[in-house]
């Protein structure tokens, strides 16, 4: 499966750690020096919302979260950014220059800092599901169960049969029934995904995809789905996807400096053109653990991220893995010791891996380059299963 409109030149590893002993002349941001100079992974203090505060007073074992860095090293995982939140604070963080392909700037060696922002790519899903729950509870929508052709009365003409039958949430869920593959060759003409930004109107091009079995019956990975639930947000709000969620969510949050990119055809790419700084998109799943509440503001209803987080299909072979999936968020479980400890994830192309996991109290984030390499999973599983979930030290 691949993303976001647009597939460039990929250097090897080996280059690319080659390409970093001699990047010193590099330019680095305003934070970078000060992160190095600073205590294994303590957070930088940028004004942005967060409560900061040291592993050990949030129940974690530092030193065991200071290995993070040796290990990805190592293993030259070419991962750029570690992000932690227990008990509600920032309580880790360190960054990684690598190789990367951020959309608009070219692929190649990148630098990153607390205050670089990273393509989030399929983790934008997770954040329109979000928004979808706000125009729920602002009952612009009356409800997930809202047939698909409402919104869409000047597409009567196109839509195949069986659209009728179609819902919002068969949309969420990725079980709509349409004829939808993107799990091809990115220049494969069969390949879905490409037409979102190639196609004068991609709208038109995925409401005239013949739909091949009843909806809710069987789970494909689309992307179609997420950009048709985008524009109903614009239908519905009056306004452009990335305007109402500044508005509705990333105001809210605290949450500034981000980009909501679009593709070559000027539409928005809401199923993977989000672009986030990696603790900015901590606040999203500390938003998820806490029932949708931040800073004691209920900015999407407890009952939407229940419904959310309902595990509803099961999804094989999407970045690797056995997973289930709900409304665009995924579910899954990790064996760290001997414990067996139960997740909720956004995940996108490239290792970009936002882990929520309520038992632990704990929110995970992590950002790389690994696009089209089937280790893309392993890292972040494996911070998380080898160094994070192992470094909590209570119940």
């Amino acid at each position: 499966m691949r993303e976001g409109g647009r597939r460039l030149r990929r250097l090897g590893f080996a280059a690319v750690f080659a390409l970093a002993a001699s990047a010193a002349t590099a330019q680095t941001h305003q934070f970078s020096t000060d992160q190095r100079n600073l205590a294994c992974g303590s957070p930088s203090a940028i004004g942005d919302g967060w409560a900061t505060a040291t592993p050990e007073s949030a129940g974690l074992d530092g030193g065991r979260l200071c290995g993070i860095a040796a290990r990805l090293t190592a293993s030259n995982a070419n991962v750029h950014a570690v992000v932690i939140a227990r008990r509600g604070m920032l309580v880790f963080e360190q960054y990684f220059p690598g190789y990367d392909e951020p959309w608009g700037m070219g692929s190649g060696l990148h630098d990153f800092d607390a205050v670089t922002k990273h393509d989030m790519r399929s983790v934008s899903k997770s954040v329109v599901s979000l928004l979808v729950g706000i125009a729920i509870d602002r009952e612009l929508i009356k409800s997930a169960d809202e047939p698909i052709v409402k919104f869409f009365p000047d597409y009567s003409a196109v839509k195949s049969p069986g659209w009728d039958s179609i819902t919002l949430r068969h949309l969420l869920t990725m079980s709509s029934g349409m004829q939808w593959d993107e799990n091809r060759a990115w220049k494969d003409p069969q390949n879905d995904e490409p037409h979102l930004g190639s196609e004068a109107d991609p709208y038109r091009y995925v409401l005239s995809k013949p739909v091949a079995a009843p909806p809710d019956t069987v789970w494909t990975y689309n992307g179609g789905g997420t950009d048709l639930l985008g524009n109903i947000l614009e239908r519905v709000s009056g306004k452009s996807l990335d305007a109402f969620a500044r508005e509705a969510l990333f105001t809210p949050l605290g949450i500034s400096d981000w980009e909501w990119m679009k593709y070559h055809n000027e539409h928005i790419a809401s199923a993977v053109g989000l672009r986030l700084r990696p603790r900015d998109a901590a606040k999203i799943g500390q938003l998820v653990l806490n029932k949708g509440a931040w800073a004691d503001r209920q900015v999407v209803s407890a009952k939407w991220i229940e419904q959310s987080i309902t595990p509803r299909f099961q999804a094989i072979g999407y970045f690797g893995g056995l997973f289930y999936y709900g409304q665009q968020w995924w579910m899954g479980r990790t064996l760290s010791a001997d414990k067996e400890v139960k997740w909720i994830a956004a995940m996108g192309l490239g290792g970009q891996r936002l882990f929520i996991v309520p038992d632990l109290d704990l929110v995970v984030m992590t950002t790389s380059g690994l696009y089209g390499s089937s280790r893309q999973g392993n890292a972040a599983l494996e911070i998380l299963a080898n160094f994070v979930i192992p470094a909590v030290r209570d119940k």
